[in-house]
């Protein structure tokens, strides 16, 4: 597995803007309006979202992000790898960066929203690989047939 170079991201390149409209195209051809949850640019700009992107040399691999929730609390969002990196490991290199800074900001429980249907098994294989458990609706959420909901204790 090659190792990322993984960065806070201001958000303004042209990569990360392309690589987030992948993935919000990808996750509104999926899954319900009312059921899709993904970040747009200015979304991820809050002062309470941390965003980082992952490099090979000058390519954009993926990408994932940190809400807090509260002083205990954060959230996992935006997670994506770009389609030519997918299989390699990167996913599971940005998540263990997460994971890592929830630690440091001493976060007890780590949240996260992904979609409940096959497309996002191989998403919810990777979390259950890292110690996330099922759980219901936290924060903003509700019950929703199409949204699987997990926490980590960190």
């Amino acid at each position: 597995m090659m190792k990322l170079n993984i960065c806070i991201d201001d958000l303004t390149g042209q990569a990360i803007a392309d690589l987030l409209q992948e993935h919000w195209d990808e996750m509104h051809s999926i899954t319900p309006p009312e059921s899709t949850h993904a970040l747009d640019l200015d979304a991820l700009r809050l002062p309470n979202i941390t965003f980082w992107s992952a490099w090979i040399g000058n390519e954009l691999c993926g990408c994932g992000a940190l809400k807090e929730l509260d002083e205990s609390t954060g959230e996992i969002k935006s997670m994506r790898t770009a389609k030519a990196h997918r299989g390699k490991g990167i996913a599971s290199q940005i998540l263990e960066h997460i994971i890592q800074a929830a630690k440091e900001r001493s976060y007890q429980c780590l949240y996260l929203e992904t979609g409940s249907l096959p497309e996002f098994l191989p998403a919810r294989s990777l979390y259950i690989k890292y110690g996330f458990e099922y759980c219901g609706p936290f924060d903003q959420y509700v019950e929703d047939p199409n949204s699987v909901f997990m926490l980590k204790e960190v």
